[in-house]
């Protein structure tokens, strides 16, 4: 994992959650730590790594990760063992 997903992952468990992270960053970080990504229907797409399972749908027209989405990845990585030091 290099400097930015763990900027990224910092970020995810940062309270109040932010309005400003990129759902292609949550993405990096997810395929940084070795969760595999399946691409779905439409916009749908799923991550799974060790006993953990995130399904997703790409914010769309903007960018940014709702806050909705921010508080399921956190989960994911919480359920996956992956915290900030």
């Amino acid at each position: 994992m290099n400097s930015k997903q763990e900027r990224t992952l910092h970020t995810l468990f940062h309270n109040p959650v932010t309005h400003s992270l990129e759902f292609k960053e949550i993405v990096a970080l997810f395929l940084a730590i070795g969760a595999k990504m399946i691409e779905g229907a439409g916009s749908r797409v799923r991550f799974i790594f060790k006993n953990a399972i995130a399904i997703f749908h790409r914010p769309h027209p903007g960018k940014e990760a709702k806050p909705y989405q921010i508080k399921d990845a956190r989960a994911f990585l919480i359920q996956a063992g992956v915290l900030p030091t």
